[in-house]
């Protein structure tokens, strides 16, 4: 043996790998997480390459989709409802609105399909599961900050003009409620796609269910527009209602800003985060057999 085979050996190996048949149902792993960063830059990059893939527009989409959406909106329930939107231009609010929205939406519905739309990939190679819908939730991010850019121009337009006074040091805010809702979106994507490996109803509910809970939060309408009551107190209950508030109030100017209705959806969040780990800890053991 010679001296440079010596040497490799008496170096210790830069890899360890631990195989472990037990996991905390409440354990996120972040550690190995962060070492599959490159792995989630991967998949978040897919996820645009598959949205978009075979279409003549492109990525163009992402402008398109929320200005005719807004469009829609500030025709249906501005022009023939006649909703109010608290002195806020109209096509402004909705498309701040629609982009928040957008936002948890999308984290929703594509964890929704976690387990099912990949089973093929988790059946054949190890790398930590979480890392699929943190991908999801990038990819949500990145198209928020896009639909922002239409967001930014027209109120940039309207300050110049005093139709909108925005709470500019508010806005140090909104990176906070985008990580809630990011949070909260995550959650309740992987709890539904948890449930989904047994139950494949979820599968065909889950985007009626989210266009019915876009309809009990404050999108399309102010808060404000609700007399105290019954439905005001359900509207408050909902985790999503308060963020969304606070981001219109930095970014507008306008809106209703409750710190016990703010608590309320961090600790809702708090709480389907954790479920909603302990529940996907639990099925990536097994769902291979169901799916």
């Amino acid at each position: 043996m010679n001296q440079e085979e010596t040497k490799l050996q008496r170096q210790p190996s830069q890899y360890h790998t631990h195989i472990s048949a037990k996991k905390r149902l409440f354990s996120l792993n972040l550690g190995e997480v962060w070492r599959y960063r490159d792995l989630i830059i991967l998949f978040t990059r897919r996820s645009f390459v598959l949205t978009y893939k075979q279409t003549v527009l492109g990525p163009a989409w992402i402008f398109l989709t929320p200005i005719i959406t807004s469009l829609i909106y500030t025709f249906v329930f501005g022009g023939i409802a006649g909703i109010s939107t608290d002195g806020v231009p109209t096509l402004l609010f909705y498309l701040a609105s629609n982009a928040v929205w957008t936002f948890f939406a999308s984290c929703v519905t594509q964890n929704a399909a976690t387990f099912t739309a990949n089973a093929n990939v988790f059946g054949k190679v190890y790398f930590p599961r979480l890392t699929m819908p943190i991908s999801n939730m990038l990819a949500s991010v990145i198209q928020f900050f896009v639909q922002m850019i239409l967001v930014a121009i027209l109120l940039c337009y309207y300050s110049i003009t005093g139709a909108v006074s925005p709470n500019w040091w508010g806005l140090f805010l909104l990176p906070l409620i985008l990580l809630q809702l990011g949070i909260l979106g995550l959650g309740v994507g992987i709890i539904i796609s948890s449930l989904t490996t047994k139950y494949r109803d979820l599968a065909i509910l889950v985007t009626f269910g989210v266009q019915l809970w876009m309809y009990a939060t404050p999108i399309v309408y102010p808060l404000s527009q609700l007399s105290d009551g019954v439905m005001k107190t359900i509207l408050m209950i909902n985790p999503v209602t308060a963020p969304v508030e606070v981001f219109r109030w930095a970014l507008l100017g306008e809106g209703t800003v409750l710190p016990v209705a703010l608590a309320l959806s961090a600790l809702l969040t708090v709480v389907v985060a954790l479920v909603g780990v302990m529940i996907f800890n639990r099925v990536e053991k097994t769902f291979m057999d169901t799916v």
